[in-house]
């Protein structure tokens, strides 16, 4: 909070640009905390809070906009890459995918208080190809909801936070080994957690080529369909014989599933 605050005050409304739209192109920035430095700085005449608020929706909503037509463009390739620091890249997929496929656009007016999601709900709604227009009416309504929430909080609380900056100013070594202990420990959980999911990280895959002379030689098999909701609908296209396989309810799905056949399953 410090470094924010020295920051802002040394670089103003400049500082809070680029921290806000660093994170919303899914930088690891701490924009939340810079908001609620930016909501302080105004309530002590540093800053005007009316420019904070505008200077931050605006750098949200045009990263945001990058996003979405990269997501148009390339679909699961960039849903993919941002979920690639996720234990696990298809529940981070899903989980997004799913909160689109229940609330709809709705989901962008909260997304950016969701972490994980707030990063992957602008390409997500352009790969589903929601209309541009409309996108940038709900994003820049959840931004609003955001920016307003956290610098309100910090403009509210400026007395606080004066206090606790003050605290941290005085016992500052000691909080920065409080911080540094804290960070090697979230690496290391990182890192154990990385090492207990790693059997997870290996998909057995299979050649089209190999699944189509199968099908050729009438082999006994099950071809499943377990395309995410906005990727899947009645009519779309699938392979021949194919069934539906909901992603969301694998665990009831898995107990019919045939026990004498071989077992194929594709998505998007």
């Amino acid at each position: 909070m410090e470094q924010i605050l020295h920051l802002l005050e040394h670089h103003g409304y400049l500082a809070l640009i680029v921290m806000v739209f660093l994170e919303a192109l899914g930088a690891p920035i701490p924009a939340a905390i810079a908001l609620v430095a930016a909501g302080a700085a105004a309530a002590w005449r540093t800053l005007v809070f009316g420019y904070v608020v505008l200077f931050a929706i605006l750098p949200i909503v045009v990263g945001d906009s990058i996003l979405y037509w990269l997501g148009r463009r390339t679909g699961w390739t960039l849903l993919g890459f941002l979920c690639r620091v996720s234990m696990n890249p298809e529940t981070c997929i899903l989980r997004s995918a799913e909160s689109f496929y229940k609330r709809g656009r709705l989901t962008l007016l909260f997304a950016k208080f969701v972490p994980g999601v707030n990063t992957m709900a602008p390409p997500l709604a352009g790969s589903m190809r929601m209309r541009y227009w409309q996108f940038v009416r709900f994003d820049a309504a959840g931004a609003a909801f955001y920016v307003l929430a956290y610098a309100f909080g910090g403009y509210a609380f400026s007395r606080v936070i004066k206090d606790v900056v003050h605290i941290f100013q005085t016992v500052g070594r000691t909080v920065e080994w409080a911080v540094g202990i804290a960070i090697l420990g979230y690496i290391v959980y990182r890192a154990w957690l990385a090492w207990t999911h790693r059997v997870y990280r290996v998909v057995p895959r299979v050649q089209v080529n190999e699944v189509l002379q199968r099908i050729e030689a009438s082999e006994q098999l099950a071809i499943f369909d377990v395309r995410s909701h906005g990727y899947y609908d009645a009519g779309a296209q699938r392979i021949r014989g194919s069934l539906r396989l909901e992603p969301n309810n694998l665990q009831e799905a898995v107990k019919t599933l045939p026990k004498d056949q071989l077992i194929f399953l594709y998505c998007t």
